[in-house]
């Protein structure tokens, strides 16, 4: 009996051992994923990428679909839910251009260092030891050459792991109404266009008009000195708060807050504040002022998007007459620009009492609504209608203070609406059109009292995987879905060639930095089906399989 029942279980066990193995081994289809994007209205160009890229993928057996939302609502599924399971597999997404991002640290560190992955700017859980040590390593690499060689590595090391879908680099365009504004006053910053802090404090306004109205087409989520919650957002808190340096229009740091600097050695430095500056409630800003607002990011859990860029700071304290020194863990070639000319100057006796109330509660300082906006820049806080517009006017008593009298920036997530209002003159300033370039260059035609720039954009437009869930988790898999999508297409089709060809993370407009030849590379149907074949993926019925063995749920 007892060798029996032996007997029995020995062949209960083997079945299902031969069970398990034959249904692990049955190739399973991979399933109907939704491609994130924005509305039509809001985002032409992105909005016909992703139409294109989503047709194109469903030839490799995939069935994509595109889900056209609102900006608020696709920022928090992809961003905010990021850790939560099975949130998003794609979706279009875009790294503005900002002053600090003249330095190719931001995007090399931040964008894709595992210590960003839970809560900074590495929304798509990019981990690889091999790249952290090469964003960690240029970082600390003073002599611009050496750390050249390294910022080309990261860049094809990233292009070998197919870490995002990088589409096009857009050509920004910028125009204004010359009748209200003297021609030629804009100022362009390399990677930038005009739509920058020195174009808002010299351009000169004429023929009786004093402001500067633009718009945007995102919806404005946050004006929160410690909160990185948008490219239009961060044009309005980078005039609001001073930084100790701005990049300037040729994309070097340079004293702004800060009237010196001095490097003591490779991890030290004293930064010298300008003296006589105030801030938006009358009271004086203070080197107490400088360390508290270097301090309030160091604690990753309250301030998490601005807590990289004070990471290397080992210690700060006040020598007097003005100075504060920053003591550094290690030296840091980007520290002026990433961190110096990053960072909000806050004034402490207002904030230091918000982020205290919030210890404790779950929150950190991204959700603060604050009753007033005190900086020292050169445009106080006026007006937030949400929706609708904000309102800054001209801080004369700043030491740079602005020639136009207010800077209005008008709500409006329409590209023809945009125009609509530009050319009636409700709207004077169009610092952001994504719409199609032609029509633009047509209308300025028309119009006649229309200046027009055109400028390569220091950020990017890509499609963004999501690693953290498969078959984003196989490199070869990312590497078909990237290299299936024709750049030519992408730039012709649907940014109607108001762009050029992305490679990687780091610009053309940053000419020293770009790595050569990263742009030249093969795309089509026809190789990304070969490197899904080689990988073992195969085509039944029509849809795309994992290979034999490997399931969703790992």
């Amino acid at each position: 009996m007892h060798k029996k029942l032996i007997a029995i279980l020995a062949g209960f066990i083997s079945s299902l051992l031969v069970s398990f193995f034959v249904s692990s081994a049955s190739a399973e289809e991979i399933r109907s994923m939704k491609l994130w994007a924005r509305e039509q209205a809001a985002g032409p160009a992105p909005h016909t990428a992703a139409l294109i890229i989503a047709q194109t993928l469903n030839e490799l057996g995939l069935d994509i679909t595109v889900n056209a939302v609102p900006w608020p609502q696709m920022a928090d599924q992809v961003w905010y839910k990021r850790l939560d399971e099975d949130t998003w597999d794609l979706t279009m997404w875009q790294m503005v251009s900002r002053p600090e991002r003249s330095d190719p640290d931001e995007f090399t560190y931040n964008l894709f260092h595992s210590t960003t992955a839970d809560k900074g700017y590495n929304f798509i859980g990019y981990v690889d030891p091999a790249f952290d040590a090469l964003a960690e390593k240029q970082r600390v690499t003073m002599d611009p050459a050496a750390r050249k060689v390294l910022i080309d590595q990261a860049q094809q090391h990233l292009a070998d792991a197919a870490a995002n879908a990088y589409l096009v680099h857009p050509l920004l365009n910028f125009a204004y109404d010359n009748s209200q504004f003297k021609d030629g006053s804009a100022v362009e910053q390399a990677g930038l266009g005009i739509k920058n802090i020195w174009t808002y404090l010299n351009i000169e306004p004429i023929n009786g008009n004093k402001d500067l109205v633009a718009q945007s087409l995102d919806e404005i989520q946050a004006i929160n000195p410690f909160f990185i919650s948008g490219g239009t957002d961060s044009w309005i808190t980078e005039i609001v708060w001073d930084r100790l340096l701005r990049i300037s229009p040729d994309g070097t740091p340079q004293p702004w807050a800060a009237e010196s600097f001095n490097w003591v050695n490779e991890q030290t430095i004293d930064v010298t504040l300008r003296s006589g500056m105030s801030w938006h409630d009358g009271k004086p800003v203070t080197a107490e002022d400088v360390i508290f607002s270097f301090e309030a990011p160091m604690n990753a859990e309250m301030v998490p998007m601005y807590s990289p860029f004070v990471k290397n700071i080992e210690s700060m304290e006040s020598k007097g007459n003005n100075v504060v020194r920053f003591n550094l863990k290690s030296s840091n070639a980007a520290f002026l620009t990433s961190s110096l000319a990053k960072i909000n100057l806050v004034p402490k006796h207002y904030y230091e009492p918000i982020l205290q109330a919030l210890e404790g509660t779950g929150n950190n300082a991204e959700t603060i609504i604050e009753e007033k906006r005190i900086g020292s820049g050169p445009f106080k806080f006026v007006d937030w209608r949400q929706r609708e517009q904000v309102i800054l006017e001209s801080n004369s008593d700043h030491f740079n203070p602005p020639k136009i009298s207010r800077w209005i920036m008008k709500e409006i997530p329409n590209v023809e609406a945009s125009l609509g209002q530009f050319r009636k003159g409700e709207v004077n300033f169009l610092t952001d059109y994504k719409g199609d370039p032609s029509v633009l260059a047509n209308i300025v035609e028309e119009d006649g009292d229309i200046t027009l720039v055109k400028s390569i954009d220091v950020g990017f437009q890509y499609m963004a995987m999501n690693h953290r869930r498969a078959p984003f988790d196989d490199v070869n898999f990312r590497r078909a879905v990237s290299l299936a999508i024709d750049r030519d297409v992408m730039v012709n089709a649907a940014w109607a060639g108001n762009a050029v060809k992305a490679g990687s993370h780091v610009s053309p407009a940053l000419s020293y930095y770009h790595k050569d030849g990263i742009t030249e590379y093969d795309t089509g149907i026809d190789l990304a089906k070969k490197i899904l074949a080689d990988a073992g993926y195969t085509v039944k019925n029509g849809r795309l399989h994992y290979p034999e063995g490997v399931a969703e749920k790992h």
